[in-house]
């Protein structure tokens, strides 16, 4: 069992974390190449960035949203507050981060972490339960939707129990073993589900109004292509 997790946590992680860092940099570059080019062959190159910051701010705190769908929106800010939060500012990994690299920075309390701990499982199982129970969200919602926080929610239970072995209902190595593969698949997971959006969600906006810049003279070539060369829009 030992071997196993060292394995895990020496060249899987590796692995992981790589994978994970490689294919987010592929998105980011994909998104720029993308900007630029559809840019270069815009008619209307003008960008209203202070919409984009606002449509951003709108997307990250979606406060007209808690206005008509209360409890899931709130659901999902508190789950991806939680999910971000603790992995990034647990002492635990932050003093990983450090015997590897050298680097550190402040850490939450452990109080803390087990609140935001239990409140990340809590709130993964609670937008799984609601989207189950709403029919809207049902018919839009694709196997992903309902297995990913499930998954999210992984290392954070078993990092529970590992914090807590009093609670623990199996053997520590075995536990350990399920927090570290788990947390591996979710850096795995990260730049091939939409879990990327998690990164990348800063810069959606900007995608958006930036695919709506036409090519000059784009919309007289598609009317005359209809038979429709003036013809009053």
């Amino acid at each position: 069992m030992s071997a196993f997790i060292e394995w895990a946590r020496g060249p899987l992680f590796i692995f992981s974390i790589t994978f994970m860092g490689l294919g987010l940099l592929r998105h980011v570059l994909v998104t720029v190449w993308e900007y630029k080019r559809t840019m270069r062959r815009a008619g209307d190159k003008s960008i209203a960035y202070s919409q984009v910051l606002g449509a951003t701010g709108r997307w990250l705190f979606p406060v007209r949203k808690l206005r008509d769908q209360v409890v899931f929106s709130l659901t999902s800010i508190v789950f991806h507050v939680a999910i971000l939060i603790v992995p990034i500012f647990l002492v635990g990994h932050v003093a990983l981060i450090e015997r590897g690299t050298g680097l550190s920075w402040p850490t939450l309390p452990n109080s803390v972490a087990d609140v935001l701990t239990i409140v990340a499982v809590v709130t993964a199982l609670a937008l799984v339960i609601q989207r189950l129970g709403a029919e809207a969200t049902r018919h839009l919602s694709r196997p992903q939707d309902y297995v990913l926080p499930l998954v999210v929610a992984l290392p954070f239970a078993t990092g529970f129990f590992l914090m807590h072995p009093q609670f623990n209902p199996i053997p520590f190595e075995v536990m350990l073993l399920a927090h570290v593969l788990s947390g591996n698949l979710v850096l795995v997971l990260l730049p091939i589900t939409k879990l990327s959006h998690a990164i990348l969600l800063p810069g959606v906006q900007l995608v958006s109004e930036v695919g709506w810049k036409w090519p000059a003279n784009s919309g007289s070539d598609v009317a005359t292509t209809l038979g429709k060369e003036g013809d009053p829009v």
